[in-house]
């Protein structure tokens, strides 16, 4: 069975210096919070818990793939500092992350991120590519396999009943149900997507506003057998949660009277400073601007 990473808590424990000696060994360990005032508000009888993925070095929970998947690669010697070129394809979060990890190994070693036609024409055009595929890598659900899920069933010592996550690449729902589901084959796991492309569900690919899930195709490492539902949100339920909280899967099943006692544990994956020029804070940025013209 593999362990979670040994980064900031073994430093936290060490009797000697608690110092990192890079910035990747700060990745893990984010810290778990309980969502009272949203459950007293909304009558939950369930017990809300959310993953403060924001609190990772570059703020967003992509920065474990990231490090995992630049890690299995060379490891396997796929590849090589000052030699190889990392192209990608993302949603902005994991090429931040892959960029930020590549520095820590070697300068040389470059982060690309843009579209899948892209990146193929980046192979043909370049030596040396070596294409970091969350959609397709086991590397991706294993970095969540091997740190996220034992982090969940150790914070919440072993209590936690329900596993909700959206999909984007499939690496955090796969990861951390496989091994939530080891440690207790009674967790059940919850896979959001949106409802506008609902293709896990069975529906066709389409246009929402809801970023870096939903990507329009079943990822290849999604691990559809582990996933005991699904649900589906608006964008506008989406938007209309995150303005309250910053992610709103968790709440969806929350209200059901089966669930009632439970413990519902979520990511929230990213900060939302990201996406200030996004729908989402729309309505934030006018009345900005508007009282802004009242001084003017």
């Amino acid at each position: 069975m593999q362990e979670g990473r040994k980064g900031v808590p073994s430093l936290l424990s060490s009797q000697g210096e608690c110092i990192a000696s890079n910035i990747t060994q700060l990745i893990g360990w984010t810290p778990l919070i309980e969502l009272k005032n949203i459950a007293k508000k909304d009558g939950i009888a369930a017990r809300l818990v959310g993953k403060i993925e924001p609190y990772q070095p570059l703020s967003s929970v992509k920065d474990r793939s990231a490090l995992r998947l630049i890690e299995d690669a060379e490891e396997r010697g796929l590849i090589s500092p000052g030699i190889t070129t990392l192209a990608g394809v993302t949603s902005g979060n994991l090429g931040i992350g892959v960029a930020f990890v590549a520095a820590q190994k070697d300068p040389a070693l470059n982060g690309f991120k843009g579209l899948l036609d892209r990146v193929e024409q980046l192979k043909k055009d370049m030596e040396n590519v070596f294409v970091i595929d969350q959609f397709t890598n086991p590397a991706n659900p294993d970095a969540h396999f091997r740190w996220t899920g034992p982090e969940i069933w150790k914070d919440t010592a072993g209590k936690v009943d329900i596993f909700v996550a959206a999909s984007g690449s499939g690496g955090t729902v796969t990861g951390v149900g496989r091994y939530l589901k080891m440690k207790n084959p009674s967790i059940k796991l919850i896979c959001v997507e949106p409802a506008e492309s609902a293709v896990i569900s069975g529906g066709e690919p389409a246009f929402h506003n809801i970023q870096g899930i939903g990507p329009g195709f079943i990822p290849e490492i999604l691990d559809r057998s582990q996933i005991d539902e699904i649900v589906t949100v608006t964008t506008q339920e989406a938007m209309d949660m995150a303005r309250r909280l910053a992610r709103e899967e968790g709440l969806l099943v929350a209200a059901r009277e089966e669930n009632k006692g439970k413990m519902i544990v979520t990511m929230f994956s990213s900060g939302g400073e990201r996406y200030l020029n996004s729908e989402l804070f729309a309505q934030v940025k006018e009345e900005c601007i508007n009282i802004n013209k009242a001084f003017c």
